[in-house]
């Protein structure tokens, strides 16, 4: 179906968009069924509201995002769900929701709001519904395999960390029943081990900068990154990526991603949050701005055992702890440099370096993929649901395995 075919209606003769249900957090009951907010799914509570399929989007503070529910669901009030898919596939509707904009529909002076009025007079161009499901296949198909690689993503993380608490918390490393503990500021530890501070085990520490007058908008140079693009270990939010110019960066004297870097959120909503780069993720060439420590350790350590001590729920906590303003919360270098960290013998750190480093590096080389993939996929989401690639003739029943 070339786009001329398209058949154009209103969109509220395409779908109906319906307030979610109001939902307090000291109301929220711990259960299995997903609270779908505007940006994200906020909590998980004991009720249920909507059946899957489900498409939601922001109604209320975060416009623009659009999310998939394959599950009973509980739609919160600040966002907007379909009530009604008026004979649309579903998958379909997604995607194409993902298309137009919809920040633009903000009728809040304060606090962004849709505008469903302004909305609901929109003309869209609609595929047949044939042709919706052969669109949502060929883009489903791309979403699945990010899905199934964060699945493997997050297995691999928690195969690192499983073997890091096993050593190096509880203590059961090889041959650990021969050694005796002693005592020691963080508590009962193997013999041999010793507790320093954190500036013992570093190289370097620095954050980064930005352009005076703040970062350009209109600037794609090189990415400069803070706490608001890390999702976690091998995740990233490239949407929220800010540029500093090529002369800029050749001309910082600190704050160049290197490989393997550990970072640290400093100050802000996420201090304490951290994270790792390496094998070329997010980018091959990158910064970090002035809200992000980068942490290298001498031969005393390795980048994987400090990272995988800092992200220990306890020290994640003195890290909080070392906020000295109320007012904007920060920490500064010598606070982190005054940290302690566990460090058992060399030997020990080197096997758990020899079990961690192809576990981590799979992990950054499935969240390259990913990044490939998502490329791709926001490539083809405009051309497909325009219409400017023909669907028609594509014949998915063939397909083992569809699932769209």
């Amino acid at each position: 179906m070339s786009a001329k075919n398209l058949r154009h209606i209103k969109f509220k003769d395409f779908i109906t968009l319906q307030r979610g249900f109001d939902l307090p957090k000291n109301k929220m009951v711990e259960g299995h069924y997903p609270v779908v907010g505007s940006t994200s799914i906020i909590g998980y509570h004991n009720e249920y509201k909507v059946n899957p399929p489900g498409v939601v989007t922001g109604r209320s503070g975060s416009l623009g995002e659009v999310q998939y529910l394959k599950e009973k669901y509980w739609a919160h009030n600040t966002s907007l769900w379909v009530k009604d898919f008026k004979g649309n596939y579903p998958r379909y509707v997604y995607y194409f929701l993902k298309t137009i904009n919809l920040q633009r529909f903000n009728s809040g002076a304060g606090v962004p709001t849709l505008n469903r009025n302004d909305l609901d007079v929109l003309e869209c161009a609609i595929h047949k519904f044939e042709e919706q499901k052969k669109v949502a296949y060929i883009l489903s198909t791309y979403d699945d395999l990010i899905e199934n690689n964060n699945r493997r993503i997050k297995i691999l993380e928690e195969m690192a960390q499983a073997i890091y608490k096993e050593w190096f918390v509880n203590f059961h490393f090889p041959e650990h029943q021969k050694v005796k503990r002693i005592k020691s500021e963080l508590g009962m530890i193997p013999m041999g081990w010793e507790v320093k501070k954190l500036e013992e085990v570093l190289s370097e520490i620095e954050s980064g900068s930005r352009p005076k007058g703040g970062i350009d908008p209109s600037e794609r140079g090189i990415p400069s990154i803070g706490a608001e693009n890390i999702l976690g270990l091998g995740q990233y939010d490239y949407a929220k990526e800010k540029y500093v110019s090529q002369e800029f960066y050749e001309n910082m004297l600190r704050g160049h991603i290197k490989n393997k870097d550990v970072l640290l959120y400093k100050d802000g909503a996420q201090i304490g949050r951290k994270s790792m780069f390496r094998e070329g993720f997010p980018h091959e060439i990158c910064c970090i701005n002035e809200h992000v420590f980068i942490l290298r350790t001498n031969e005393l350590c390795t980048q994987n055992y400090l990272y995988f001590w800092l992200d220990q729920p306890e020290i994640t906590q003195k890290i909080r702890n070392l906020n000295a303003n109320a007012a904007q919360p920060g920490i500064n270098q010598a606070g982190v440099k005054g940290l302690p960290i566990l460090l058992p013998l060399k030997s020990l750190i080197d096997d758990f370096e020899n079990i961690s480093e192809p576990l981590l590096a799979e992990l950054f080389n499935l969240a390259k993929k990913n990044n490939l993939l998502r490329k791709t996929s926001d490539l083809l989401l405009p051309k497909l649901i325009s219409g400017d690639i023909d669907v028609e003739k594509l014949d998915i029943k063939s397909i083992n395995g569809v699932t769209v």
